[in-house]
């Protein structure tokens, strides 16, 4: 499964990351909060969420909006 990152830059495309290289990074630090651009389907983001569940790790999903227009949103992803 291929995942977008949050944009850094508006005028930028998103850089996408696997879930490998997640699970990679989770398994190194214990827990890492990740930032998901918009781009990506709710479903794909429940599918993260239950797979690393099902790891018997704790993760918790939220919609970060960071302006006032409807589509200023990313989402944030917290994996303990």
């Amino acid at each position: 499964m291929e995942l977008k990152l949050a944009r850094t830059e508006l005028d930028n495309k998103p850089k996408t990351i696997s879930i490998d290289k997640i699970e990679a990074a989770v398994s190194k630090d214990g827990g890492k909060i990740f930032y998901f651009d918009k781009d990506n389907s709710h479903k794909e983001l429940i599918a993260l969420v239950e797979y690393f569940e099902q790891k018997g790790l704790s993760v918790y999903h939220r919609t970060v909006k960071y302006g006032l227009d409807e589509n200023d949103y990313m989402y944030e992803v917290h994996i303990l």
